[in-house]
């Protein structure tokens, strides 16, 4: 079954009581038992809910694994994974991350004794020299966010799997539409499922699929004893959002080569950056591991003023200052100031975090307005 028609189909069938077509919201906290433990596979809605087992199956489908398992945001989802170690456990990470998720990092679970390496993982023998007997996971984010660094997912899981060691993927950026890690040998894929796989920028939620059947059922303990679930209308809404997912991605991908091509052009923009530019450090991983490129963009200013990038922010139109990313509308960031401010100054600008640096989420408007309105607000 090609992609297009899982994200139509797959995890939803029409409601044996009715024959609705889409997946009924199933408002319930508990469900009426015949007898003490005598059921129809339905207990209590932290547990498992129909909707929310049908969205499961979904996601499941589109990352070509076994497991889904849902969770009322995408750091929950990552609570869940580091909830999987133990205190004295180490594990390797990108340098250049997700804020939310370098902050759940170094000032949750450091502090339970779980240890994190932050490395450049564009080059996979920086990997192999980081790892130790006491490496338990791999922490890939590829494109990275905000610098959208490329890490080459299938050599990672080649040098993990000598030494048994985990391998989770935040695959948010690129979706499953775009690249599938646990085709590449990934043990974990994560999403943030707030951004595009939602896509329309009304639920918060994120997601785990897995193939190994014990992983799963250490995660689905978690995720019932710990009760961060989402509620049945966010699932609802993803199911939703998923059956256009291919659609919008295509668009997203198109719009984003137009704008980063425009960028480039540009002279007030000093550096572009986007996995699609033949030059883009690991243009050939990505274009090995993905479809197509996305639409996640960032770019600096040949003018490093803080106050720069802020005037620039503050003229856009259509382009909305607001964090979060990959709905159908276009949004602009300020990763210094918002998405990554949990990290210290030094350390984000150690990776190109700069206070010029700013972030587009490319929506499906058309193009040409959107180059306007970034005409209008850059001068010219």
């Amino acid at each position: 079954m090609k992609f297009g028609t899982q994200a139509v189909h797959a995890g939803v069938s029409p409601d044996p009581s009715t024959g609705a077509i889409m997946t009924p919201i199933y408002q319930t906290s508990t469900y009426v038992q015949e007898s003490p433990g005598k059921h129809k596979g339905y207990e209590y809605s932290r547990t498992q809910n129909p909707t929310r087992d049908a969205l499961q199956h979904s996601l499941a489908a589109l990352e070509n694994g076994k497991h889904g398992l849902v969770f009322a945001s995408g750091l929950a989802a990552i609570d869940a994974i580091i909830k999987l170690l133990k205190p004295g456990d180490e594990v390797i990470s990108t340098n250049d991350l997700y804020g939310g998720t370098y902050r759940i990092f170094k000032k949750v679970f450091e502090g339970f004794g779980i240890v994190f390496h932050f490395i450049n993982m564009q080059d996979t023998a920086e990997i192999e020299k980081a790892v130790s007997e006491k490496t338990r996971l791999i922490w890939i984010e590829t494109p990275t966010n905000p610098m959208m660094n490329v890490v080459d997912i299938a050599a990672v899981c080649q040098l993990a799997a000598k030494s048994k060691i985990m391998v989770a993927v935040d695959n948010t950026f690129a979706t499953p539409y775009l690249q599938r890690p646990l085709d590449m040998g990934a043990d974990i894929v994560m999403h943030s499922v707030t951004k595009y796989l939602g896509g329309h920028s009304d639920v918060v939620m994120g997601a785990i699929v897995v193939n190994d059947n014990v992983l799963h059922e250490r995660l689905a303990f978690l995720q019932n004893a710990c009760g961060a679930v989402p509620g049945p209308q966010d699932a609802f809404l993803v199911l939703r959002g998923i059956k256009t997912l291919h659609l919008r991605m295509d668009r997203h991908c198109l719009n984003g080569k137009i704008i980063a091509e425009f960028l480039r052009s540009h002279p007030a923009v000093d550096k572009v950056y986007w996995p699609g530019f033949s030059e883009h450090p690991n243009h050939h991983i990505a274009a090995k591991q993905m479809k197509d490129f996305g639409g996640m963009i960032s770019f600096t200013l040949k003018d490093d003023r803080l106050e720069a990038a802020f005037a620039v922010l503050e003229k856009f139109e259509l382009f909305s200052l607001a964090e979060s990313l990959g709905g159908v509308e276009s949004l602009c960031g300020h990763p210094a100031s918002m998405t990554h401010a949990s990290i210290p100054k030094e350390e984000r600008e150690k990776t190109g975090v700069k206070d010029s640096l700013i972030r587009l989420s490319v929506g499906i408007e058309d193009a040409e307005d959107l180059i306007e309105d970034l005409k209008k607000a850059l001068g010219g």
